[in-house]
């Protein structure tokens, strides 16, 4: 044939928005063409996918890219790199990183970087502040902006927004998703001094960063955000209280979990792992994992993401409270969930919902997260018979290790397609293919 496709995936078990069917997909110019059955011939290049799954391609909506060690355009690249390497072929950065996205000027910054290796497609989380909030209307709607992203809880510099008042100011101005880290900078303060005191006991990091905490600033967000009529996106849930309070507010509020707290729970994480479990909000007892597992379960949970947050293991080696929350993640998030599938605790399905769908739906995210004609040709090919261990040799971040060494899971992310290109086969990095993505609600906005 003289016009052939670029690319067919041929006679896998793909993952449509109306459930699992044996089927081929037909790639042409960073597009899919047709889902159907097509011959070998149609296309320059063919993939046998007879025994795996291809779904959409999985968009980790919540990761901190300040990989140590290097300057921003190599800390952006390792960790697009790492994101790739796990299956993930789209990122949104969030703003506590450097420079901070809190101004037009570092944006395009990371945009610029990010352009120059771009392995997985990327958008950034623009930080709200009591500075910028009257800017903020016009700031969100910069391209490659996924949304608004405040700090009620602990953060760097003037992102910490803590105040109802300057929460409100945040609220006020824009209509886009205001994404929110809630945890009540009052009460840890509070906690820290009368709880914490002089403990260097890491098993102390969830009864200071108390379930208390989270479930006061969801609150006050929520009331907040009723007044305003705006949109939220609670962060990384972690309390059975916050669980059932988001349930009868799914009206205002979307609610995103980690793999880490849907997998790792206290005391049995710290007394294994240390601070390399710790991270904010803190992993917490089992009935408040069971509370997250159930969300999903009901309906209540709409995203699924790593909070990729890597520090090197000398930084996670720091005394407690002296060392760093956060954990790397972006490159176990496929694997250690596709676990979670084989073990029944979610359907394959659903999976694809909370790391696909979902961050369609809430972000307005133009031509992805499903398999359908016309949108971006992105896919995560998984071998869900796989047996692997995980292992920190096999990270791409520059932190070089993961809590989840060792782990012996069921389920491999074995391709990454993004926009039509492979750019990750059989666990080998091949060539970046990303770009800036762009949402519905500023398409046309800066024309």
């Amino acid at each position: 044939m003289t016009d052939r496709a670029d690319l067919l995936l041929k006679d896998g078990m793909v993952v449509l928005p109306d459930g699992t069917h044996r089927a081929d997909v037909l790639v042409r110019d960073g597009r899919i063409e047709g889902i159907g059955l097509f011959d070998g011939d149609m296309a320059g290049e063919v993939v046998d996918c007879m025994g795996l799954h291809v779904l959409p391609g999985v968009i980790d909506t919540q990761v901190h890219f300040r990989e140590p060690g290097g300057e921003h355009k190599e800390v952006l690249e390792t960790g697009m790199m790492a994101a790739a390497m796990g299956g993930v072929t789209g990122v949104f950065e969030m703003p506590n990183t450097n420079p901070l996205t809190t101004t037009p000027e570092a944006l395009q910054q990371k945009l610029d970087i990010a352009a120059q290796n771009p392995w997985v497609n990327y958008a950034f989380y623009f930080g709200g502040t009591a500075d910028n909030a009257e800017d903020l209307e016009h700031w969100e709607n910069l391209p490659g902006v996924c949304g608004v992203k405040i700090f009620m809880g602990s953060s760097t510099g003037s992102l910490l927004v803590a105040s109802d008042e300057d929460v409100s100011a945040v609220l006020r101005n824009g209509n886009r998703v205001v994404a929110v880290h809630a945890e009540d900078e009052m009460m840890m303060i509070e906690n820290k001094e009368k709880i914490l005191g002089d403990s260097h006991d890491v098993r102390m990091h969830p009864v200071w960063r108390s379930e208390e905490s989270c479930l006061s600033a969801t609150s006050r967000l929520l009331r907040l955000a009723r007044l305003s009529g705006r949109r939220v996106h609670v962060l990384h849930v972690t309390t059975a209280q916050e669980m059932a309070l988001l349930a009868a507010n799914k009206d205002i509020a979307s609610v995103e979990v980690l793999a880490n707290h849907l997998t790792l729970h206290a005391p049995e994480c710290y007394e294994r792992l240390g601070t390399h479990a710790q991270q904010n909000p803190p992993i917490r007892e089992k009935h408040h994992q069971d509370a997250l597992w159930q969300g999903i379960a009901d309906g209540t949970v709409d995203i699924l993401a790593s909070d990729h947050a890597p520090h090197t293991l000398d930084e996670k080696s720091k005394e407690y409270p002296a060392s760093p929350s956060g954990t790397p993640g972006v490159q176990t998030l496929v694997p250690v969930m596709l676990d979670h599938v084989n073990a029944g605790r979610l359907s394959l399905e659903r999976f694809v919902d909370l790391t696909s769908a979902g961050p369609h739906r809430i972000h307005q995210i133009a031509r992805k997260g499903r398999i359908a004609k016309g949108f971006d040709a992105d896919f995560t090919v998984v071998d869900m018979k796989a047996e692997r261990v995980i292992t920190n040799a096999q990270q791409k971040s520059r932190a070089g290790w993961t809590p989840f060494d060792g782990m012996r899971i069921q389920g491999w992310p074995m391709m990454t397609i993004v926009n039509g290109h492979i750019v990750m086969c059989e666990d080998e990095l091949l060539r970046p293919a990303g770009g800036a993505m762009t949402f519905r609600e500023t398409l046309g906005y800066l024309s």
